[in-house]
């Protein structure tokens, strides 16, 4: 969370090429760089670089990930979510240090629309490693189960262009009403969610989906504070100041907040599938099994 606080407040800062090398920092290796002696005096550069400095810890994390999870004897599914965490990490390390070297803003969209999808690697391993993946309450009607599926891959589609579309706000100054109109249909999408979720036999997806609705409704409420920071609120009056400490900060919540909304979706996406899959579902009938016996006696004991 940390590197998604201080990559976002870099852009929001429009800080991303305070240094103009890569890996070292004015030629300076990664903690040999006097980090703290920018605080206050070149936030820029502060910001850059503390940047980095979470991203090292997320690597050598993610790679103590790899190895506990291969000594430990862990499923195959977390070994393989591992690995991507640990790929995803190195890959978006790489993306953000050519995005210095070739001073390409492009890149730096990709390098923050990555972020969200290795944020999410992350939380499905927290979520596969949990006791309710492995016997979650598993009883509902088989046609709510599919609408509930629909409805959450739905649900991450609109935030995948959503957040591209936020992504091109920050890097390219457009995509402005595209954006704004797709947070009210997932907010939409999101409460459609919940509903069909709270009608569920599922404590887990009922859970689930209050927590996406939740963190939804305050992103919704994060970017209209934006918004209102960034052009002003005419009915009363107020003004906005460019590159306020307000509007700053503001932003890079609403940022950093949509990567959290993003990964909640998706964690409920996979919660929705893992039910599905070990579903009882309760139009089908059981079928009881019969002894030769059984069998025997109600053919009326021919063979």
């Amino acid at each position: 969370m940390i590197t998604l606080i201080f990559g976002a407040l870099t852009t929001s800062k429009n800080a991303g090429m305070a240094f103009r090398d890569w890996p070292t920092s004015d030629g300076h290796m990664m903690i040999t760089y006097p980090w703290l002696s920018d605080f206050a005096k070149d936030w820029d550069k502060f910001l850059e670089h503390g940047h980095r400095l979470a991203g090292m810890v997320i690597g050598i994390w993610s790679i103590i990930l790899v190895v506990f999870a291969f000594m430990t004897k862990q499923r195959r599914t977390l070994k393989v979510l591992s690995v991507c965490a640990l790929l995803g990490v190195i890959l978006q390390g790489l993306l953000g240090g050519f995005r210095v070297q070739l001073d390409e803003r492009g890149l730096a969209m990709v390098h923050g629309a990555f972020a969200a999808l290795v944020f999410s690697i992350m939380g499905a391993l927290i979520v596969l490693s949990g006791k309710q993946w492995e016997a979650p309450e598993a009883e509902t009607e088989r046609s709510t189960m599919t609408i509930m599926k629909v409805l959450s891959v739905l649900l991450l589609t609109i935030l995948v262009i959503q957040y591209l579309f936020g992504g091109m706000i920050r890097h390219r100054g457009s995509g402005l009403h595209e954006h704004l109109a797709l947070g009210f249909v997932s907010l939409g999408l999101i409460f459609v969610n919940f509903t069909f979720c709270s009608f569920s036999n599922v404590s887990w997806l009922r859970k689930s989906g209050l927590l996406l609705l939740l963190i939804g409704i305050g992103q919704v409420g994060l970017g209209l504070g934006a918004w209102v920071l960034k052009f002003g609120f005419t009915p009363t009056g107020f003004v906005a100041i460019s590159d306020s400490i307000q509007q700053v900060t503001l932003r890079t919540a609403h940022t950093v907040w949509g990567i959290v909304t993003f990964q909640t979706a998706f964690v409920h996406l996979l919660k929705v599938y893992r039910v599905g899959t070990v579903s009882k579902f309760s139009d089908t009938k059981p079928m009881t099994a019969r002894s030769s016996k059984q069998v025997f006696a109600v053919e009326g004991g021919q063979e």
